[in-house]
Parts: structure tokens; C-alpha cells; sequence
């Protein structure tokens, strides 16, 4: 009899989900991009499993920074720059757009110089490479809504999911694991270095406005909070089990007989993975998750940069409206893939940036949690608000991620 009653109950919930599900898991799919793979690959090779524990400390810090920003969309029903600009004012919505342009800019080299790379293992020119996948994801915005781009994102963004398989055919070694974990060397600059890297991975401004900014495309209501936290958590555990399957893999292969080994480009890990795991993983599985985190990223970054824009300046902005109707908007996203496309083409010593990007991330930390947090207190209604030991435990692990990655951002480049 209850089980009658609770039936289509729970199937309503169930429902509920599928139609609130996507922008949690395609913003931490894209998180894990091309830049963030190469970062956690030199983690395992010059630090072994060190950096491992890293990986799972994130986690909830990931959460909590992401669940803000859905909180923020949901309850105001604002993408993240227009709520800057309506809360303290135009000047420092522009300091923020600022920002995300700059992380733009970045991570769209790193993604399109990993999908020259997956082309060049294969001979196919850069030029070539990019060039389709800028065009398939310009198809992709230009002839779909909001839900169909989500669909394409988190197609592409499982891709990912191969790496999986590279960290177990790596067979690593478990004892290793259990004693290096707990190990950090946090006396290095060089690991500190790595430390703000991985730190800078994992939490990135376009993440932020792209969240937000979806979540209120989406058109998600308060009743849909719970289900879009679960969204947020599921997508945050995901993508922090994908670096950890990078870093091991790298850790037990490569790390094991050349930790001195320079992975900048994705070429490189690649072919310091074929000895180890043969050319079917060390080439092909590898560059097809590679080529996913790649794509999803672009996507992700792209449409943070023209909603970001949009939120600041006020121009039309939603996947929802043809493109005659957001000229700017699609203009806007159609110009970062472009320009990022061009200049990884006949720029080919990018890939050097990979890294630096991340770095770079974390040094931005203070401006992007600063800013969330403040209208996580200023902006949102008084009954779902910031208060009390939420508040406390928020302002403590963004702090310490900030001041951590800032800290080993600075330290690696000699400055401390």
C-alpha cells in the first residue's frame, strides 16, 4: 500500500532531477579541461602520488564555491555579472568581467592547443584540427537552444571518462599510493608551484559565470534548489576522480622512470605514455578524453565570456533567442572560439602557457571568491542567506584556498 502512494512521488522526483540536471555536471566536466589534465599528468610525474590527496581535499571546497553560485542564480534569477553590477555598482562589474576575460582568453589556448595536439599525434595539421573544431562548435551554439548545447557539452565532457581506464591499465602500485599521499613536500617551491596549479584547475572564474548564468537561462525556481545542489555535488566528485585518475596514471608510469620529464603539451604525455600502456591507451584513449575536455571547456568558457559580457553591458543574451535576435551575445562566443582558434594555429608554442594558466587562476582567487562571497551576504533573499557556521565554513575554506594558491603561485615564481 505505501509503496503505491510513495511511487509516483518518488517518480516525480526522479523527473524533477532529469529536467534540473546539466549545469552542475557540464561546468565540472569543463572543469577538468586540457590545461588541468597536463597539470595533474606533471603533478604525478614529479611528485608521484604527493599531490594526490590534494585532489579529494578540493572536493568540497569545489562544492561549496559552485553551490553559490547556484544559490545566487536560483534565488535571484541573475547571471553572475549583472548581479555584480545591481549590488556594488558598474566599476566593479567591469573589474570582474575583467578578470573572467582574462581566464577566457587562457583557457581557451590551453583547450585548443590540447585538440592541435590529439590532431598532430594522428597527422593532421593544427590548422586542420582547430579549424573543424571551431567550426562544429559554432554549429552547436548558432542552430541549438540552451538544453541542446548542454546535451552536446555533457556528451563530449564523458569523454573524460577514459582516463579512468588509462589510471587502471597504469596498474598502480597501492602501497605506493598509501605512504606518498600523506607526504606533501609543502618546504618546495616547485610543489608549491604545482600546488597553486592544481588549485587554479579546479576553481576558475568562468566556471562561476558560466554556472550562475546557466542556471538562470535554465530557469530553475527555488523548488528546484535541492536538485540543483545534488547536480553541483555529483559534478564535483566526478571531476576531482578524473585529475586523481590523471595524476596516478602519470605517477605510475612516467613518474617512475623520468620524474624530471617535461609534459607541457599533450603530445608529450602522450607519447611518454605509449612505452608503459601501448599505442592504443597511450594514444588514442588518452586523446579522446583529452579532445572531450577540450571541447567541453571551449564551450563553457566561451558562453561565460558572452553572458558575462552581456550581464555588464545589458545586451541580449540567451541561448534561447536566434542569433539575429543576441547579435552580441552570439558574437561575442563566435570571436573567443575564432581568435583562439587563429592564434593557436599559427602560435604553436602555446602549449607552454598550460600550466601558467592555472597559476594564473589561483592568483585571481581573491578577486572571484571575494566577489561571491559578498553577494552570497548582500544580494541573496534574507531566509536563504549566508549566516551562521555555513558562513563560517565558507569564509574559512575560501580563504585558505586563496591565500594557498596565491601563496604557491608566488612562491614558485620566486617571488616569496
Amino acid at each position: 500500500m505505501s509503496q503505491t502512494t510513495t511511487s509516483p512521488v518518488r517518480r516525480s522526483s526522479r523527473l524533477r532531477f532529469l529536467a534540473v540536471f546539466g549545469p552542475g555536471l557540464v561546468v565540472m566536466l569543463a572543469d577538468t579541461d586540457v590545461g588541468s589534465v597536463i597539470t595533474a599528468a606533471q603533478s604525478g610525474v614529479a611528485w608521484g602520488y604527493r599531490l594526490l590527496l590534494l585532489q579529494f581535499l578540493l572536493m568540497p571546497i569545489l562544492y561549496v564555491v559552485q553551490e553559490l553560485t547556484v544559490r545566487l542564480g536560483i534565488f535571484t534569477g541573475k547571471g553572475h555579472g549583472e548581479l555584480i553590477r545591481d549590488t556594488f555598482g558598474p566599476a566593479w562589474a567591469w573589474l570582474s568581467a575583467a578578470g573572467l576575460t582574462v581566464a577566457t582568453i587562457g583557457a581557451l589556448l590551453t583547450e585548443f592547443s590540447g585538440v592541435a595536439g590529439v590532431g598532430e599525434l594522428y597527422g593532421v595539421p593544427r590548422l586542420v584540427s582547430v579549424s573543424l573544431a571551431a567550426a562544429f562548435l559554432l554549429i552547436v551554439a548558432f542552430t541549438g537552444s540552451y538544453r541542446r548545447v548542454e546535451r552536446v557539452a555533457i556528451a563530449l565532457g564523458l569523454f573524460e571518462l577514459v582516463f579512468f581506464v588509462v589510471a587502471y591499465l597504469a596498474h598502480p602500485d597501492l602501497h605506493s599510493i598509501a605512504i606518498q599521499t600523506f607526504k606533501p613536500a609543502l618546504g618546495n617551491s616547485a610543489y608549491l608551484y604545482l600546488v597553486a596549479a592544481n588549485i587554479g584547475a579546479v576553481i576558475m572564474p568562468w566556471m562561476i559565470f558560466y554556472q550562475q548564468s546557466a542556471v538562470a537561462d535554465k530557469k530553475l525556481t527555488p523548488a528546484d534548489f535541492k536538485y540543483a545542489r545534488w547536480d553541483t555535488a555529483i559534478g564535483a566528485v566526478l571531476t576531482q576522480l578524473v585529475m586523481a585518475a590523471v595524476l596516478v596514471a602519470a605517477a605510475a608510469t612516467i613518474g617512475l622512470r623520468n620524474h624530471q620529464a617535461s609534459l607541457n603539451s599533450v603530445g608529450d604525455i602522450a607519447h611518454a605514455l605509449t612505452p608503459f600502456l601501448g599505442e592504443t591507451v597511450g594514444k588514442l584513449v588518452f586523446g579522446v578524453g583529452v579532445l572531450g575536455a577540450g571541447l567541453i571547456a571551449a564551450i563553457v568558457a566561451s558562453l561565460a565570456l558572452a553572458w558575462g559580457l552581456g550581464e555588464v553591458t545589458g545586451y541580449r543574451r540567451s541561448l534561447e533567442d536566434h542569433p539575429l535576435q543576441a547579435k552580441w551575445f552570439y558574437g561575442v562566443y563566435a570571436f573567443c572560439l575564432i581568435a583562439g582558434a587563429v592564434l593557436v594555429a599559427f602560435v604553436p608554442n602555446l602549449v607552454f602557457l598550460n600550466i601558467a594558466v592555472e597559476v594564473m587562476n589561483a592568483l585571481l582567487l581573491p578577486l572571484v571568491l571575494g566577489f561571491l562571497i559578498a553577494l552570497a551576504m548582500h544580494a541573496l533573499p534574507a531566509h536563504i542567506r549566508l549566516r551562521g557556521w555555513y558562513l563560517w565554513l565558507t569564509l574559512f575554506l575560501s580563504t585558505l584556498t586563496a591565500g594557498l594558491g596565491v601563496y604557491g603561485g608566488l612562491s614558485g615564481a620566486g617571488l616569496f
